[in-house]
């Protein structure tokens, strides 16, 4: 919403005191998942690909999804590469360590028991997301290559969650990520 100053009112929920699970964001979203995009006519959006593909359509300048279908499709992978190999990965870690998430260790509805060895994996996953997604920024100036896109954007919330949950950030070595990660940060939209 920042990168394409979408102005709207944003509602906060606590997930600390798990107001997820109240009965009011229930009933907009029985996933019991952030984030919620709810629209004018009351239908609700759940889900961040769908959120995206949402707001791109209805605010199509700049463009962070790509422009044509060979640049839509690079997008798409690299997104879902930055989502899976790193932001799912901090997120595993943290869901199995937490002590306030004990029964939670995946978010949706239904309850998961931790399972602690995940911890020390996730851990060993972020490193490695480290050292691939250098290689990637090695080669180009964005994730998906020329332009920022989503896939900055994920990546860059992978980055700031695993220094905050883990202590683990961008390897000092990792030259490609630090001039990449000082451009991202620099960004007027992250800091919002």
């Amino acid at each position: 919403m920042a990168e394409k100053a979408i102005s709207m009112p944003l509602v906060p929920v606590d997930l600390g005191s798990k107001e997820q699970f109240s009965d009011a964001y229930r009933a907009i979203n029985p996933r019991a998942v952030v984030p919620t995009l709810v629209l004018p006519d009351g239908s609700a959006i759940s889900e961040v690909l769908a959120i995206q593909r949402y707001l791109e359509e209805t605010y199509p300048e700049p463009p962070l999804l790509g422009n044509t279908p060979k640049d839509k499709a690079f997008v798409a992978m690299w997104d879902r590469r930055m989502e899976l190999e790193g932001f799912a990965a901090v997120m595993e870690g943290v869901r199995n360590a937490a002590a306030d998430l004990k029964g939670r260790a995946i978010s949706g509805p239904h309850g998961y028991e931790q399972i602690p060895e995940l911890v020390e994996r996730s851990k060993l996953r972020v490193k490695n997301f480290y050292s691939d997604l250098d290689a990637r920024l090695a080669s180009v100036p964005f994730v998906a290559g020329d332009r920022f896109s989503v896939g900055d954007i994920t990546a860059f919330v992978a980055i700031e969650f695993a220094a905050k949950a883990f202590s683990l950030a961008v390897p000092e070595e990792n030259l490609a990520t630090k001039r990449w990660y000082d451009s991202v940060s620099g960004r007027p939209s992250a800091s919002s």
